[in-house]
């Protein structure tokens, strides 16, 4: 949502009341504006960095309040495309400490496919090298990321350990949904949720509820 809208504060409270995540994004608010949904329970930013007013140092933004409010966990696109690494590892250092480091793929239809043209809702996207941009405008149409490549480009290119990289990945947004007391992470009374990779992360097998459902992918 963008809390710079009429109401939107409003909206705010009632969701945080209904235990509904407000998520910051598709916004041109103000660091301030910002700050003023966060009181009124905003707590977590979408694809950070990506469709949001940027950082300056003398006008922070919305990506600026969501580097430097503890409050807000943030989601990343780690594709290399979305994001430099060097911002995903200035975001990482502020935010995986805390366990408020989120690893989204953003992933349109063509994810895992080759390229071509696409749709996403009723835009056609051109998909080339793995980059989805609109065919009007060639703005940035989502991705093709999978949840594996962008697991290994946290480790391989941000420079993450692979425990950060997995927390990102697995516990924290399981946190955040409210579902980590049966997934997420591997613990006595949790549902056997498990990916077995091998030393070059690519993924061997796969456990779903303690059944394993593959070998190689």
């Amino acid at each position: 949502m963008a809390p710079e809208r009429e109401g939107a504060l409003e909206v705010v409270s009632w969701l945080r009341e209904q235990r509904i995540t407000a998520a910051l994004g598709h916004t041109d608010a103000t660091y301030e504006e910002v700050e003023r949904a966060v009181e009124a329970g905003l707590h977590h930013a979408v694809h950070t960095f990506n469709a949001m007013t940027p950082l300056h140092h003398r006008l922070p933004g919305a990506a600026g309040a969501v580097l430097s409010d503890p409050r807000i966990s943030a989601e990343v696109i780690a594709d290399g495309i979305h994001v430099h690494p060097a911002a995903i590892s200035i975001l990482a250092q502020l935010k995986q400490h805390d366990d408020q480091l989120v690893l989204i793929t953003d992933a349109m239809s063509a994810a895992g496919l080759d390229d071509g043209e696409y749709k996403i809702g009723d835009l056609p996207v051109i998909v080339k090298h793995g980059e989805a941009r609109l065919k009007d405008g060639g703005a940035l149409a989502g991705s093709t990321l999978t949840m594996i490549r962008g697991f290994r480009y946290l480790v391989q290119e941000v420079g993450l350990s692979l425990n950060a990289a997995s927390r990102a990945a697995s516990l924290t947004p399981a946190r955040l949904l409210g579902i980590d007391h049966r997934t997420g992470s591997l613990a006595q009374g949790k549902q056997a949720d498990i990916v077995l990779l091998n030393a070059v992360l690519d993924i061997e097998s796969v456990w779903v509820k303690g059944r394993r459902i593959g070998e190689s992918y």
